[in-house]
């Protein structure tokens, strides 16, 4: 049977990159062939170019994001360490619960949906928590928070906890600088701006976070230590220690785009999001719907707007997908029905998709 061929216009995934759908069917290589380390170790450098660090431990998790998130956990929480999460959303509210697996005494500082965090609030939950953790981009509700900021205050406030950023959303699509905001720990999907289908979770870990992990995590799986035997090698080794089958026509396809984006330039293409993010935002207000993120920090990659009084969320999306193959995403949660997210990530993130998806929105909500 063949699959439809759908454009991707929800919260993720997106529509890949045309690199990133050549690289996936490149010919297969395995996971310790000399020819595949190679492509490897230039994939983890490229994922320092795109996060803005020289981290060593910079690498594509073999899962989702969601995986990126149960590592960052896994390997620097200990029973009873004091972990303050910033909540304005969804991803949040998982890191909670998350971190409450590894033993952690979460600090849960609630914000609410569609505002930014708020940076006194979480630095005055605790004095001086093991990690502070927020969303970047919150991918529930579309809001944007400024990491830079709680970085800085963080450093000069408690300069021995390490900060952890989720940003699985914004990685690619919005600025990110992970050192030179201070950030230690950090994860990303590559479902998103990234422009590849779901599978790997980029990750980079700070030196000073590797200073303080767990060396013997509760789970095998995501021990950075095991994994950095495969990804880098250990000294004296004389090789690659084997881990795990790495998803190499995966990592090939990332491999892909990420020279795609760095051909294009990060500049250049937080400058293609934010083009397309605003003219989707301009053009719904104009229709008379009312957006949903705390306007200033809404994302331009993922626009959250509320669905209209009278109006059946389901119906419409099932419209779009029916009658144009167009996805847009419902919200989560409370905001299940309230609310559409429309992303513009990634390949998608261009004024066509931006006039095609309004266009068809506006046939759908006519009739």
């Amino acid at each position: 049977m063949a699959l439809s061929e759908r454009i991707l216009l929800g919260p993720g995934p997106s529509n890949p990159y045309p690199e990133a759908t050549a690289g996936l069917a490149a010919p297969l290589l395995g996971h310790l062939d000399p020819e595949f380390i190679k492509l490897l170790d230039r994939t983890c450098d490229r994922l320092r170019a795109t996060w803005g660090t020289t981290n060593p431990v910079t690498l594509p998790l073999s899962g989702t994001g969601s995986i990126g998130m149960e590592a960052a956990f896994a390997n620097t929480v200990r029973p009873g360490d004091a972990v303050v999460v910033a909540v304005n959303g969804v991803f949040g509210v998982r890191m909670c619960e998350v971190a409450s697996r590894y033993g952690a005494e979460v600090i849960r500082v609630d914000h609410t949906w569609g505002e930014p965090v708020d940076i006194e609030r979480v630095l005055a939950a605790h004095p001086g928590p093991v990690i502070v953790a927020a969303v970047h981009a919150e991918t529930s509700t579309g809001v944007q928070s400024d990491i830079a900021a709680l970085g800085a205050a963080l450093r000069a406030r408690s300069p021995e906890t390490l900060l952890l950023a989720d940003c699985v959303t914004s990685l690619a699509g919005i600025p990110v600088a992970i050192d030179e905001w201070g950030v230690d720990i950090a994860y990303s999907g590559t479902q998103k701006c990234l422009g590849v289908a779901p599978g790997l979770a980029p990750f980079t870990f700070s030196e000073r976070a590797w200073e303080r992990r767990v060396e013997v995590p509760p789970v095998w799986y995501l021990d950075l230590g095991l994994l950095g035997a495969y990804v880098h090698g250990t000294p004296g080794s004389g090789g690659r220690v084997y881990h795990h089958t790495a998803p190499t026509a995966m990592i090939a396809s990332l491999d892909a785009a990420l020279e795609r984006i760095q051909n294009e330039g990060l500049d250049a293409i937080t400058e293609r999001h934010r083009t397309a993010g605003t003219r989707l935002q301009e053009g719904l207000q104009e229709m008379g719907l009312e957006l949903f993120a705390k306007e200033g920090h809404r994302l331009p990659q993922l626009t959250s707007v509320r669905v209209p009084e009278n109006v059946d969320s389901a119906k419409v999306r099932e419209r779009l997908l029916n009658e144009y193959d167009i996805e847009i995403g419902a919200g989560v949660g409370d905001l299940a029905s309230s609310i559409w997210r429309i992303g513009l990530m990634g390949h998608n993130a261009r004024l066509d998709r931006a006039e095609l998806v309004l266009a068809a929105l506006r046939r759908v909500l006519e009739r």
